[in-house]
């Protein structure tokens, strides 16, 4: 489905009757959680969406390898775009289910919320969330937001923090996708916590070639890049610290409509939650993005590996 079809289909998708937004977290890894009073189903099987970047979409293919597995039928719809269009389209039916992260998604929801610890989040997003979705127990797995410099700018500029930058405003440039100019946990939040106002915001990817070539060539001087991109040890990229705590923890979490939440499905994930670790996933991060490898065949060798399934 490409986007025009997906935004189309936002409009004509009936509405879900509104049910109790409830999860757990990472101690509920059994899967069951608490269950909604409406009871969803997967027989028809589900749907699962993915955003525009290279490990979104590798989870993705997990969630489907482990679904599959278990018998619940699943087609993936890869790249579909932000977090702008995904969650509409969740809400709305064309999508059932999607690869999250805890932090980025309270944000997003509210933008004021101040939780960091990994249970607070989670009962913050059971809070935030409109009534007929519901994220399940978060895993192991974790991917913060990372603003970059490279070496030779951060000792040119004395950078080590995000502090550092206001120092230097209004004379450096920063890429990153274009919804992150508008986000907490990105343009907004580094003026709002650390003061800070660049030169110019370039639009680029999410943590893609267009963010690190412009690095890499000096078009830009700050990256937003994710913190499992190998990239950025392999370059030698200095990641900014970020002591007033702006970018919050980032565990991956599956967000799914309670029309599809039933237990064969909790248990499922949540046992894939419990196996993929931040190291695992830097991998096959790797595998896509260096090896050239395809991201549904990278998300079933692994599952296989792992015993996932069969």
């Amino acid at each position: 489905m490409n986007r025009r079809t997906l935004l189309g289909g936002l409009f004509a998708a009936a509405s879900v009757p509104a049910l109790s937004a409830c999860s757990s977290g990472i101690t509920s890894l059994d899967g069951e959680g608490t269950t909604t009073s409406g009871g969803g189903s997967s027989k028809g099987g589900l749907t699962i969406g993915t955003a525009n970047f290279t490990e979104n979409q590798v989870l993705g293919y997990l969630y489907a390898a482990v679904l599959d597995a278990v018998g619940v039928k699943t087609t993936v719809r890869p790249n579909l775009g932000t977090r702008e269009i995904l969650i509409p389209a969740l809400k709305g039916g064309d999508i059932d289910l999607l690869p999250e992260y805890q932090g980025a998604l309270l944000h997003y929801l509210d933008p004021k919320a101040a939780a960091t610890e990994e249970g607070e989040m989670q009962n913050s997003l059971a809070m935030a969330l409109p009534a007929s979705l519901q994220v399940l127990p978060y895993g192991l797995a974790e991917d913060s937001d990372a603003f970059a410099v490279t070496r030779e700018t951060a000792e040119k500029y004395g950078l080590i923090s995000l502090a550092d930058l206001k120092k230097h405003n209004g004379k450096l440039v920063i890429g990153a996708a274009a919804e992150v100019k508008a986000r907490q946990v990105g343009a907004v939040g580094l003026k709002d916590v650390y003061g800070v106002e660049f030169k110019e915001f370039k639009s680029l990817d999410s943590s893609g070639p267009l963010v690190k070539g412009a690095l890499k060539k000096g078009d830009i001087d700050v990256a937003n890049l994710f913190t499992t991109d190998t990239d950025i040890q392999a370059n030698g990229w200095v990641v900014l610290t970020d002591p007033k705590n702006l970018i919050p923890g980032q565990h991956v979490v599956p967000l799914i409509a309670d029309r599809k939440a039933d237990s064969t499905v909790r248990k499922a994930l949540a046992g894939l939650g419990n196996v993929l670790t931040t190291a695992d996933l830097t991998e096959l991060n790797r595998q896509v993005d260096k090896d050239k490898k395809d991201p549904e065949d990278v998300a079933r060798a692994y599952a296989q590996q792992k015993g996932l399934v069969k």
